[in-house]
Formats: C-alpha cells, structure tokens, sequence
C-alpha cells in the first residue's frame, strides 16, 4: 500500500478548443439529423468515436460519402481537393476544423500562390500535415528535427527562394524553437510563423514542469494521437511516464514506491475519463495526503466567457513574421493582438512593446466562441492608464514628452503614455511659418491647455513650453553672461544689416561689420541659416534684453598682420581696388588697402586718375607712411621712379604751377 502519496492533475489537461467544439457540432448534428457522418475518426479517443457508432455517427474515408449525408470535417482539416469531392458526392459539408488550422491554410495558401516554398514542421503521415499541404499550390516540404530541415534545405536549394515556414499545431516546442534557429541561420530572409497551438504549447509546457517534480506521470490520451504521443515523450525525459487509455488500463506496478504522482491528458481526452483516472488512482494508492485540486473548477475556468470591452491579463506567447502577438489569457480562446493594436508609436516595433514571457493587460476588441480566438488591444489599455496621466499633469501643471505620430488638418497629434494629444497648428511650432511636417515622428515635449475627462480628450501646447524654456534660458543666461565671453551658437536669421544668432535661448545679433574683417557684399556671404559659429559677446543690455555680438578675432585682425609684416619705405605689390578724384586704393593684403594719392601716381601731371589706372591693376608701390592712430596707409608709385626722372617732374610741375598762377 502507498501512503503520503500525492497526485497532481495539470490544469491544462484534456480537450483543446478545436477538439471541444468539433466534438460538440457533432452531437449537436445528432440532435437534428440522422445521416451524420465525420471524415475519419472526430478525434484520437477510442471511448468517444465508440460512443458516437452507438448513436449512429460512422467514421468514413472519401470514398464512402453519399448524397444527402451530412459529413463533418474533424478538426485536422483536409486539403482543398477533399472540399470539391464532398461537393461532387452531393455530401453536405460542416467543417470543424480547428481555427487555428484555418489559420495555417490561408497562410501557407497565400505564400505558394505567389509562387513561395512552404515549410511544415510535422508528421507528413498526420492529417493535419497532410491537410495543410493540401492548401499549398507549390513546393511544399516537411521536417521533423533540425537534421531533417538542414538536409531538406540543401537538396532542394532553397537558399534563393522565398520560403515560409509553420508548423503542425501540436509539434513540439523546444524542437521547433531549435529548427527556427537554423532557419534563420541558414535562411535569413525566410518568413517564420510559429504557428504550435498555443493550448498544445501551454500543454507540453505544463506537464513538463510537473514531470520535473514527480515520480511518475500518467498520461491519458488515445494511442494514435499525436499531442498525446508528444507529452508522453516530453515527460519521459523527467521521470517514468505511463500512457493509458481509460482508467481500467491503470495498474499499481505503474506507479509501486511513488510519492508524488503528476497526471495530463491530450487534446482528445474528454474530462470525464480524465476524473476516473484520477479517481482510479486515488483508491488503489489509498493516499492519505492527495492534492486539492477540484477538475470541473479548473476546466470550468478555462471555458469562461469573456466579453468585448474587458480588461484581462494576457501571457506573451510569441510574435509572428508580421508582427502579431500570441497571447495566452487563461481560457481555451487563443488571443491575438494585430500590430497596430499594440502601441501608437510609429518608433516602436512590436519586439519592444512586447517580449515573450511576460504578462500584461489587454482589452478585448472581438470574441468570437465559433473560432476559438479572441482579439485584443494592449494600447487602449496604455491609453486608459496614459488619460490618467494626463489628468494629473494638468493638474499639477507639469510637461510631458510623446511621439508626433499625425500631421492632420490644423495641428499635429501627440502619443505620450498611449493617449492621442491634439497639439493645434498655432501651439505646435516656435514660428508660426514652420513645417509642421518636420515634426512627424519626432519626441516632443508639451504642456496641457485642455483636458476633458468625459471625452477622453486633451490639446496641448508645444509653443508653451518652449516659451517657458527660452524664458529660463534669457534668465539664466543674463544672470551669468559678460562682455568679452566667447560662446557657440546657431544662426537663426540673416538680415542685410547682420545674422541673428541662438545662444541657447537668447538672441545675439552680429552686425554686418562685426561678421568678418574681409570686404562682403552681404551677410550671406559669411553665414547661413543653421550655421554653428563662435561669437563674442561685445555688449549686453540685461534691462533691454539685446546682446551686441561679434564674429571677428583679435589673431585675424587684418591690420594686425599687416603691422607685423610691413614697415614704412618698404615696397609692396598692390591691386587697385577702387578709384576716386583724388586718387587709388589699392589692396596691400586681404583688409588693408593703402590710397594712392593723385599727385603719387605718375612722374607727371596727372588730370584724372582712371586715365593712367583702373580697378584690377596690379601695382608696386612704396610705403611712405603708416598711421597707427587713424589705420591709414599711404602709398607711392612715384617714389619708386627714376631719380632724374622724379626731378624733372617736381619741375614741371612747379611751372605749370606758377603758369596758373
């Protein structure tokens, strides 16, 4: 006799939603009709095919489908062709195929009519395998373990083709996990959808762990069912595991010196037969200390109805090649969030939002019992909780960052904590001119004008909160800034009279003959719009808020170098950059000129300077004298002319002088 002995039934045990319901349309059949027929037996479960013969279902093959009768497809699913053949028998058709493997047919469907590869992870000797590659139109493979995949990707050269993989629905999960890193190792671009129900994964999952920590485990399933088989090897690796049928197949020798017992059951597996094993072991081992677990409670649970509108907590099962999200929410519906239900924010992909393994809220978008799956959202919950965000940083006056995810008609919205913020033009931009469309998927932070509860509406304000900033930034600036002090900034503006430049929340201006020591036809000929330059501050008026600034340096002073590179009586090479009445400036070098007066130019008389030179001429000259105080040079092309020559001239110029007199 065993004593202390425990025994555990996993929760998860027994009928999926797709058996469950293929199961029910049957006996609901029954109900209505009386030639009901199922293609092959409804389910791998001896007692409830029997059960069904005794009340006139017949499990047929194709070939035996008459006119009239009513024939449901089992949860497995066949191949296009069977369809059109049940038509062509006369047979009336009810298909109760499981949701989930509907979902595998419009996949695999899809991807070989674009002329794709398909790659099923599976028995290619299941039903289920063989009904989905009935749905491909093109090359359609099959694998059952990495080796397999690897060596049916190098016969057939897939490496240049477009290939989505799936799987059979009650393939094992860490096998498949282990083939999808080859996959992506050796098919890079290849489209990968898990598609492992996710009842059959919670399953294996489940009983995994409870085989972990047990002496023996039963399972309870049909021996000709393939999620049946796949948990009796999942467990085996863990501890001895004993596959039984119904109760009557028990035996003591089975479980003889164990203390703690975990028992699971497959898909086909009604809970009745589940409850009599149970029940079964429960007297033969006498136990003094079973578990509390009450079957009806828990399945009761898993078959709960849930409604749209409801918040629920949902376990991240995984994310598919386009981005939808598998969620486990605790009954036999299977969950999917669509990608666009998952988060407002165009920056964000799903991987980010979302990780496999953790739990969060969702509400319920549609149900629907037919199919089994239920949709949900994950954003209008964020957007449930980010309005209560909302409505305390009205109240507490405090700024908030979010995405630009829209540019529409009069403004721009703002995602910040999932809730859509209507930011108006006039609000959204520091000028009223500027693009509203350079804001679209940038990070911005606001300020709350407007918040009301009942809608579920808010309008915020961009241009107040840089107000707000710039105000701080004039203050702190003013506080700290002086004369003389060299700061970086970025010109905002330029005018004819000089360029406008950001100090970081203050406005400078640079006047036109602050911007360089070189001759300019016109600011823009020294900076543009977006430029980043070095300033000196040359005055502040803090009482008036202006800045005087200056992008000139000392080191580049033109008169600086000329003074440390010339000297009175030295002889320079000019060009002559302008000409007046009274003589010629010439350009010594780049912002120093020196004039050539009228009387210095030739060794004779001279009535008009353009008549002996023009702009653009190159000359020598000689230095004849430099004055600091005024930065005026004079120049002399005379001086460098003959000496006899140069007295004639004196003379002659004396007695035109004295002629006029």
């Amino acid at each position: 006799m065993l004593t202390n002995c425990k025994i555990s039934v996993a929760k998860t045990a027994g009928f999926c939603f797709g058996v469950d319901n293929a199961v029910k349309i049957v006996y609901n059949k029954l109900n209505s009709r009386h030639n009901v027929a199922t293609l092959g037996p409804i389910i791998h479960n001896p007692n409830v095919v029997a059960d069904l013969e005794q009340k006139g279902v017949k499990a047929i093959d194709i070939t035996q489908a008459q006119k009239g009768q009513t024939v449901v497809i089992r949860s497995h699913g066949v191949g296009r062709a069977v369809y059109d053949e049940l038509e062509a028998a006369g047979a009336e058709i009810v298909d109760a195929t499981c949701p989930f493997v509907s979902r595998i047919h419009k996949l695999v469907s899809g991807h070989s009519k674009n002329g794709g590869a398909v790659l099923i992870a599976g028995d290619p000797a299941h039903p289920e395998v063989e009904g989905i590659m009935g749905h491909c139109e093109g090359d359609v493979y099959t694998f059952g373990s990495k080796g397999e995949l690897e060596a049916v990707i190098d016969a057939n050269g897939l490496e240049s083709r477009d290939v989505l993989v799936v799987s059979q629905t009650t393939f094992n999960k860490g096998v498949f996990e282990e083939c999808e890193g080859a996959v992506k190792q050796l098919l890079p671009n290849a489209k990968i959808c898990d598609t492992i129900c996710n009842a059959t994964a919670k399953r294996q999952q489940e009983a995994r762990e409870l085989a972990k920590n047990s002496d023996v485990m039963i399972i309870v399933g049909g021996r000709h069912s393939s999620n049946t088989l796949k948990l009796r090897d999942v467990c085996s690796e863990y501890c001895k595991t004993v596959l039984v049928e119904t109760a009557a197949e028990l035996e003591k020798s089975d479980f003889e010196g164990a203390s703690y017992i975990g028992i699971s059951a497959g898909a086909s597996t009604p809970a009745y037969i589940i409850k009599e094993v149970q029940q079964t072991m429960s007297e033969m081992t006498k136990t003094t200390e079973e578990e509390v677990f009450n079957f009806e409670e828990e399945l009761e649970k898993t078959l709960k109805k849930i409604h749209k509108g409801q918040r629920v907590e949902g376990y991240i099962i995984g994310i598919d090649a386009n981005g939808e999200v598998k969620v486990d929410i605790g009954t036999k519906h299977t969950g999917y969030i669509p990608a666009g239900e998952l988060t407002d924010d165009p920056t964000l992909k799903p991987e980010d939002v979302v990780k496999p393994g953790e739990t969060v809220e969702l509400i319920v978008l549609t149900t629907s019992d037919n199919d089994g799956i239920v949709t949900l959202s994950k954003k209008k919950v964020d957007a449930a909780k980010g309005f209560e965000k909302i409505v305390a940083a009205k109240e507490n006056d405090e700024a908030l960052t979010g995405v630009v995810t829209n540019v529409i008609k009069g403004g721009v919205l703002v995602t910040s904590g999932g809730v859509k913020v209507f930011i108006p033009a006039s609000q959204a931009t520091a000028r009223r001119d500027d693009d509203l469309n350079e804001l679209l998927k940038k990070t911005v932070d606001f300020k709350l004008l407007e918040v009301n509860e009942d809608k579920q509406r808010a309008v915020g304000s961009i241009r107040a909160l840089l107000k707000e900033k710039r105000a701080a930034a004039q203050a702190e600036f003013f506080e700290n800034a002086e004369a003389g002090q060299t700061i970086v900034g970025e010109v905002k503006s330029v005018t004819d009279y000089g360029a406008f430049v950001d100090l970081g929340g203050v406005d400078g201006l640079v006047r036109r003959a602050d911007l360089t020591w070189n001759r300019i036809k016109h600011p823009s000929d020294v900076v543009r719009v977006g430029d980043k330059v070095e300033v000196t501050i040359k005055d502040i008026d803090k009482e008036a808020g202006k800045i005087s600034l200056s992008m000139k340096k000392d080191s580049e002073n033109p008169w600086n170098i000329f003074k440390s590179k010339f000297e009175e009586g030295q002889v320079v090479n000019a060009k002559i950059v302008s000409i007046t009445s009274f003589g010629a400036f010439a350009q010594i070098i780049e912002g120093v000129d020196g004039l050539i007066h009228i009387s210095q130019i030739a060794n004779k008389r001279v009535d008009s300077v353009g008549d002996i030179l023009k702009v653009g001429d190159e000359v020598e000259a000689k230095i004849i004298e430099i004055n600091d105080e005024s930065n005026r040079i004079s120049l002399s092309i005379r001086a460098l002319l003959p000496e006899e020559e140069e007295e004639e001239t004196e003379a002659a110029q004396t007695e035109a002088s004295e002629d006029e007199e």
